[in-house]
């Protein structure tokens, strides 16, 4: 299994305990889908540089998540159909090469 970083923006008119409830969903996808979460921030509410869905501001998390390769499209399809996630950025997290 290889780690991920997921970087979402979820809408700014949730409040702290629908965000986390959010947070908790997508943890237990990743578990459905045998793998792991290891790591989770909250950056909290932020300015957006643009406008989305009508949006100037939003509440950023970052999770680090180990899954299977066979799983990342059905993740990534489960993280389009939620409606309070408005952007995300999933990409792989490689090795630092040691100097």
């Amino acid at each position: 299994m290889k780690n991920y970083e997921l970087m979402a923006i979820f809408k700014p008119n949730l409040d702290a305990e629908e965000v986390d409830k959010n947070i908790d969903k997508i943890s237990s996808v990743v578990k459905e889908f045998g793998g792991s979460v290891v790591s989770v921030d909250k950056g909290g509410r932020k300015k957006l540089a643009y406008e989305i869905q009508k949006f100037r501001d939003g509440f950023f998390t970052t999770s680090i998540l180990s899954l299977p390769a066979d799983k990342i499209a059905e993740f990534k399809r489960q993280l389009r159909l939620n409606d309070n996630i408005l952007r995300t950025m999933f990409m792989e997290v490689s090795e630092k090469a040691s100097v």
